[in-house]
């Protein structure tokens, strides 16, 4: 493997690191401000990674090709971001999240412990774009330990998804989702308690079932 480019002579990478070509480690931000760069030891770095100065990450951050981490983020231990994937500044990620391919992580998003986020979720984080003094007050939402996030959904600023909840595919999250509960629709409202595993393995059983009778 090649040595990162970087724009910066304060990285600090732990060991153990495996960082593809074309990776580039403390881009300068044009917001100016602090230009340090941690990473954890065992990063996983693949091609066309960019990861802005004034960030930080923990043990084990895994990124997929194509991925942006802009500054000021604070990552935890065991992240993954997966291809083409945009983690905007001032977020917060905390660990074991993990975020699937075509993504948007809005400005000043929370995601706690455990998240995960499938594939082409969308995050905003101005409720009146074009506004100075909806602009002033950005904040994405803050999504819960252990919320899971369906394919293509999207959150709106402010909102709070509950820890365990499920949004289901598709969804446009406009309001709060509680605690452990599963949500759906445009706009987005809770329906049912999360279901246990047995109830879960009860849907996937016939389906596997199905599929692979199909085959061959």
């Amino acid at each position: 493997m090649a040595e990162p480019l970087t724009n910066s002579s304060a990285i600090h990478l732990g060991p153990g690191a495996v960082i593809d070509d074309s990776v580039i480690l403390g881009y300068a931000s044009d917001r100016g401000g602090e230009m340090a760069l941690s990473l954890g030891a065992d990063a996983r770095l693949r091609s066309g990674t960019v990861i802005y100065g004034g960030s930080s990450a923990g043990k084990r951050l895994q990124t997929g090709h194509n991925v942006i981490v802009r500054e000021e983020v604070r990552l935890g231990d065991d992240v993954s971001i997966w291809s083409n994937t945009v983690v905007d500044y001032g977020c917060v990620i905390g660990d074991r999240v993990k975020i699937h391919s075509n993504c948007y992580v809005a400005q000043f998003t929370e995601l706690e412990d455990d998240v995960f986020m499938a594939p082409g979720v969308t995050i905003a984080n101005d409720l009146y774009p074009g506004s100075l003094d909806s602009g002033k007050a950005m904040a994405g939402p803050l999504i819960r330990e252990g919320a899971q996030i369906g394919v293509n959904v999207t959150l709106l600023p402010y909102i709070t998804v509950g820890r365990g909840a499920i949004i289901g595919a598709g969804s446009v999250v406009t309001r709060d989702v509680p605690d452990g509960m599963v949500a759906y629709g445009a706009p987005a409202v809770p329906v049912r308690p999360v279901p246990d595993a047995a109830y879960i393995e009860s849907r996937v059983q016939p389906a596997r079932e199905v599929r692979f009778s199909n085959v061959g």
